[in-house]
């Protein structure tokens, strides 16, 4: 079993922020990922697990990760719960299957650190290899990313992308109403508007394990909730302020 890495002495640079649900096949292999790219900064991983019947816990524990149970579902839920734990300077965020490049972080927390920047979003889209997502997700991206920047006169170039790396002062700014897939195209919404927000193409990988995107009902959901915030249905009072 691998040993745990160390505790920060200080409060870390930055905090990684995993979601998981059953993702013993590739977080493993995700912890390494993100071991080796950061070694030498201090950092905290934060993996925030929503009920897992599998190993996954346990080998994320194994690996130097925080685990933080969250018993109520959704991706949003299980972002927000990690942003409220999290003490880094700068949050980055990953999925647990293998398809962000955990070696970016360094190289955009240093954008972070000598450039007028406070979010960066990677984006997936620009430069998607063949064969690494199906013909109906590459629609349903495509999308909702003309709806995201229709409807809030955005220019964003993948409004789905579940990877950031972004100062955590800017919480505060945010009014975060989502528990569900909708977070991740609410957290750029609210960044386009209230800080200074950068996108930067990535490269986007096959997953690893069980896919648990439900395309067509997700998507729907995600559009409804694009008119939602539009129209003021989802109030502030709903939201989700970060004291930092």
């Amino acid at each position: 079993m691998d040993m745990a890495i160390r505790k920060p002495m200080t409060a870390p640079l930055v905090s990684v922020i995993i979601p998981t649900m059953n993702e013993e096949e590739a977080i493993g292999e995700v912890m390494d990922q993100i071991n080796s790219a950061l070694k030498g900064m201090e950092y905290e991983v934060l993996v925030v697990d929503t009920d897992s019947k599998d190993r996954t816990r346990e080998i994320a524990a194994s690996k130097g990760a925080r685990v933080i149970p969250e018993p109520r579902r959704g991706y949003g839920r299980a972002y927000k719960t990690g942003f409220s734990q999290a003490k880094g300077k700068y949050i980055a965020t990953l999925d647990a299957d293998c398809t962000y490049p955990a070696g970016d972080i360094p190289k955009f927390v240093h954008i972070l650190e000598t450039e007028e920047v406070d979010f960066i979003s990677g984006d997936r889209l620009t430069k998607l290899e063949k064969g690494v997502m199906n013909g109906k997700h590459r629609m349903g991206n495509w999308g909702l990313k003309v709806a995201m920047n229709v409807i809030f006169s955005m220019k964003s170039a993948d409004s789905q992308t579940g990877m950031w790396v972004f100062r955590r002062s800017v919480l505060a700014k945010f009014n975060l109403v989502s528990d569900r897939m909708a977070l991740s195209e609410e957290i750029k919404i609210e960044a386009y508007r209230k800080c200074r927000y950068r996108e930067i193409p990535i490269r986007y990988t096959p997953r690893v394990g069980e896919v648990k995107l439900n395309t067509w009902k997700d998507g729907k959901d995600n559009l409804m909730f694009l008119f939602s915030k539009k129209m003021g249905k989802v109030s502030k009072a709903k939201g989700e302020i970060f004291q930092v």
